[in-house]
Order: C-alpha cells, then sequence, then structure tokens
C-alpha cells in the first residue's frame, strides 16, 4: 500500500513510499500512474538513517 508522510501538506506535491516484498518503492503523488524508484529494504533503511541522522547534505 502507497502511503505519504502526515505531515505532507495538502497541494498534492508529495512522495509516497510503499514496501513490497522485496523492495521499497517511491513514486510522485501527482503522477501516481508513472514510474516509481525502486530500492533494496537495505538501501531504503541506509537512507533514512542517514536522513535523520542529518549525514546527507545538499549540492550547490
Amino acid at each position: 500500500m502507497w502511503r505519504k508522510s502526515s505531515r505532507s501538506g495538502s497541494e498534492g506535491d508529495c512522495v509516497e513510499v510503499a514496501g513490497f516484498a522485496d523492495s521499497v518503492g517511491v513514486r510522485d503523488s501527482k503522477d501516481r500512474r508513472g514510474p516509481a524508484l525502486t530500492f533494496t529494504p537495505d538501501a531504503w533503511t541506509g537512507f533514512v538513517r542517514a536522513t535523520r541522522s542529518e549525514a546527507l547534505t545538499s549540492r550547490p
């Protein structure tokens, strides 16, 4: 089941995430029939951990 953060606004420009048996999907809520990025569970967990720890930085 696709879901988005409860902190998302009502503008419809959100990221949705779904957990599948062997992958995690990420898609744009404005284009639900469009392409989705898929990650292994380990890669997704690493991304979430890095985000929460503020280890990721934006590039100029």
